[in-house]
């Protein structure tokens, strides 16, 4: 339970003290009946709650309860005679203060627009003025239950008015959403209800987001994940699964294998879609170009590096030589001064086939190298020019493969090479840029004091540790230290994916700048994970309390991305999945599984169960959109969409689920394609990473905690036993890993009991 102060609440007219579990409680709410409404007030801050009416005088019924830990519960029902046409039903809140920060999980900046129940993964609306913080969550146990009366939620900043109910909605650009006529309440029990909350937040850094991630947790996600939620299968044969389609049924599509200065290289490429399955009855077409990338999101290296953890645990000899062979290609990327590129691609051609014009690949032989087209086009940035952030991230890659594959001494060269170049364009705030010109290699004006300076503090911190070399920690330090001051306080997570990928709303006149009616930033929660791994980091470095306080409460702000429950309306497993940004429909995107060990990083730091439990249910879900015979109901939604794919492609697995922002039983939502190193690939590796850092089972003696981290186990504590069980029971080797780094193998058929 996290440290706040809790606010104790009156109902009605009867004034009912009283503290919170932690005992915080002293500040007085209460909720005082009004004609028109309910005031919910402390004498000093009113928020007025004007509830609807349903049209035909139907009867209403209001209920206010007391939840846990300074909650309270308030539920209307209705019960109509006939269906009732209207537009929209719902309750209003108006703030008689004036707050000086609102989130919410998805903007709605123009009047009319809403944030649909589609992006309700960790629903809440929270509203702040200096410490004094207000919570409002939608009730998860009622919202979209009603097909016909979808949930929404939606608030104007300017004028201090929050709004929860239900309406129709239609979606308009990418992704959001604007509310339409039409909804009909049909003849039945109807129900809208909510958990408010208002307290004095007295963490040792403002967190507006602790008191409600843990909410949201024990209430919704934590029975979910107990019963063995997004998967239960060992997650191994996800993996095996992946390798076999990417180097047997794939191979000759995904695996791509040429010479480089006559250097033999290799790697899948960087995308593939349904047309190039073996199944497929007609001529195949090529996505994009042809192309391997070593970029923030897809990254070949990184991939690789779960390769070669697979197979030294497999003793698979084959394999580490491809992992190898991707290595050598990223270490082949070409210096411009001290910069390097991040893709190496070849253009395309238009041929006959069997009497269609297809698109096809030129040869590698052809290939060269460039950069990522994810910039901001828009200001003259395009593919040529360099990104620190990419270069970043590989060189950081190259270091963790240093540490935890093989000593390659020429990993280090490149990469002090990289930083001792990256030193001299940090600024006098302590920024590092975003793009440099191809030529000049002078910054960008655009997105250069961003948080993807984040990336380079945690790489620099790293370098410094393995070197020794104090100037690359300074550096790093100055720079986590103007993100602590000026990115993180006003949640200004803006980054290359934020404006430039497949959602362009806002890149012309909201870079750096806030939607006025929501009075927040389009924000990416990429950035959130850099930051707050760069602060984990930090702290690990420093030793300082600060850097972990902000991490904690940048943590919380990325868990409120995070799928905690299963939602009527999403129809693959949901638990721990993450979307992706505030204005975008994903479900399940692949960037979980590279966010969940830091979690269980955060979790040995502080203790704080629930962060490990969300790095778990993370991995999971990196699984759980591949088509096989290990996902039943996943792989009867592909089978809607392809009914050719068969035990062939078992391994292909969409990037993420939903991202136009619906979905349906038939299976919209289940998308076209694969990428390698950001899908399959990069949960390979994730599992592998976490498999050696954590095992398949994690347990912390001293605080008497154990975790089930690989599908099927389930672990308790008794007394001074920890009981494991296997659900599958099926007989298994597991890999238990304990606080203290050491590791033992055991046999496990259904139950295994250790003595502490």
């Amino acid at each position: 339970m996290r440290q706040n102060r809790i606010i104790s609440i009156v109902l009605g007219i009867i004034c009912i003290l009283f503290a919170s579990e932690n005992g915080y409680g002293k500040s007085t709410y209460y909720f005082d009946t009004k004609a028109d409404g309910t005031a919910y007030t402390n004498d000093e801050n009113t928020v007025n709650i004007k509830f609807p009416v349903l049209t035909g005088n139907t009867e209403k019924k209001r209920a206010i309860t007391k939840a846990e830990d300074g909650w309270h519960h308030v539920l209307i029902s209705w019960q109509p005679d006939q269906d009732v046409r209207q537009d929209e039903l719902s309750v209003e809140f108006a703030l008689d203060f004036e707050p000086d920060f609102w989130w919410a999980p998805h903007l709605s900046p123009e009047n009319g627009d809403c944030i649909a129940q589609h992006v309700f993964r960790s629903p809440a609306i929270i509203a702040a003025k200096g410490r004094e913080t207000l919570v409002i969550v939608p009730d998860l146990d009622y919202c979209g239950v009603k097909t016909e009366c979808p949930w929404f939620m939606d608030f104007d900043a300017r004028e201090n008015k929050i709004w929860l109910g239900m309406t129709q909605t239609k979606i308009h650009r990418h992704v959001g959403y604007k509310k339409i006529p039409g909804m009909v309440v049909p003849k039945d029990k109807i129900n809208l209800g909510f958990y408010i909350t208002a307290y004095t937040d007295e963490s040792e850094v403002a967190n507006p987001w602790a008191k409600v991630t843990d909410f949201l947790w024990q209430r919704h996600a934590r029975k979910l994940y107990e019963a063995g939620q997004p998967v239960s299968t060992p997650l191994d044969r996800y993996v095996e699964h992946t390798y076999h389609w990417a180097f047997s049924s794939w191979k000759d599509s995904v695996w791509q294998e040429f010479e480089i200065d006559g250097k033999t290289v290799g790697a899948p490429q960087f995308i593939v879609n349904f047309s190039q399955s073996p199944n497929y009855p007609g001529n195949w077409h090529q996505r994009e170009f042809l192309s391997i990338w070593n970029q923030a999101w897809f990254s070949s290296l990184r991939s690789a590096t779960g390769l070669a953890r697979w197979a030294r645990r497999q003793n698979n000899h084959g394999l580490f030589e491809k992992a190898r062979k991707t290595k050598e290609l990223a270490l082949s990327a070409p210096f411009k001064k001290g910069i390097f590129p991040s893709v190496i691609r070849t253009d395309n051609v238009t041929v006959e086939v069997n009497g269609e014009k297809k698109v096809r690949p030129k040869g590698w032989d052809e290939a060269y190298w460039t950069n990522s087209n994810r910039s901001p086009r828009n200001f003259g940035v395009s593919e040529k020019w360099y990104h620190i952030l990419d270069a970043s991230w590989t060189s950081l890659l190259m270091l963790r493969w240093y540490e935890d594959v093989e000593k390659d001494q020429r990993l280090i060269d490149f990469s002090v090479k990289y930083a001792d170049f990256l030193l001299t364009l940090q600024d006098e705030k302590g920024y590092f840029p975003g793009w440099l010109a191809p030529e000049t290699l002078a910054p960008a004006k655009v997105m250069s004091q961003t948080p993807e300076t984040s990336m380079s503090v945690t790489f620099l911190l790293k370098l410094s540790k393995i070197t020794g070399n104090k100037a690359y920690k300074d550096a790093a330090l100055k720079a986590m230290n103007i993100v602590i001051d000026e990115i993180i306080p006003q949640g200004r997570w803006e980054d290359f994916e934020t404006y430039w990928s497949c959602n362009s709303y806002g890149n012309h006149h909201y870079v750096g700048k806030k939607f006025e009616r929501n009075n927040m930033f389009k924000q990416n929660n990429f950035s959130i994970f850099w930051t707050a791994e760069a602060l984990l980091e930090a702290y690990q470095e420093t030793g300082e309390k600060r850097y972990l306080h902000w991490a904690g409460r940048t943590l919380d702000e990325l868990s409120m991305t995070q799928q905690v429950w299963q939602p009527p309306f999403i129809y693959v497993p949901a638990l721990g999945g993450f979307g992706v940004m505030n204005y975008d429909g994903e479900w399940n995107d692949s960037r979980q599984t590279l966010f969940a060990e830091l979690f269980m990083d955060y979790y040995k730091e502080t203790g704080d169960r629930d962060m490990f439990e969300r790095g778990v249910s993370a991995i999971k879900a990196g699984f759980v959109m591949m088509y096989c015979p290990e996902n039943p109901g996943v792989k009867k939604l592909w089978e809607k969409r392809y009914p050719f794919f068969g035990p062939e492609d078992y391994g292909f697995t969409m990037e993420n689920y939903a991202h136009g922002g619906y979905a349906n039983p038939q299976g919209a939502g289940m998308g076209t394609f694969t990428i390698y190193d950001w899908g399959n690939g990069a949960a390979a590796e994730a599992r592998n990473r976490i498999h050696d850092h954590y095992g398949d089972i994690y347990i912390d003696r001293d605080r008497k905690h154990g975790f089930g981290i690989d599908g099927g186990l389930r672990v308790s504590n008794d007394g001074s036993r920890v009981i494991i069980e296997n659900i599958n029971n099926k007989p298994r080797e597991i890999k238990i890993v304990f606080e203290d780094g050491s590791s033992k193998t055991m046999q496990i058929i259904s139950r295994l009991v250790i003595e502490e």
